[in-house]
């Protein structure tokens, strides 16, 4: 499970860099071009958006990271992941992945009590 929740955090993590990326970028070509009503109007709170584009997929990545070694920090870092993007996002069609690995991997390293041990399968 700590497997997992490593390649699904890290995933959500590079979902979420594309997301933020654009979420960022949106954010200053409004700030510098101006609004266009009906089209491209400025978001309510542009410092927060900007603030859980960069830090929610740094948050899913640095977990993923330590899901392996720290499953308990890495996961706890996953679940603030998921809801910084849900606060910063909502939850569409572009974000809908990056939020639910972000949140499946935080409670697969939850849930992780113990390292993986090798067993036989057959």
């Amino acid at each position: 499970m700590r497997n997992a929740a490593l390649v699904l955090g890290i995933t959500a993590g590079i979902f979420g860099m594309i997301v933020g990326f654009f979420g960022y970028g949106y954010t200053a070509a409004v700030e510098h071009f101006g609004e266009i009503e009906g089209l491209a109007e400025q978001v309510g709170n542009v410092q927060q958006l900007r603030l859980l584009a960069v830090l929610s997929p740094l948050l899913a990545i640095a977990g993923g990271a330590m899901a392996r070694a720290r499953a308990l920090w890495g996961g706890v870092l996953l679940l603030a992941s998921a809801a910084g993007m849900y606060a910063g996002f909502g939850f569409n069609v572009f974000t809908i992945f990056p939020i639910s690995f972000a949140a499946t991997a935080g409670l697969m390293a939850l849930a992780a009590g113990q390292p993986d041990e090798p067993k036989a399968h057959f």
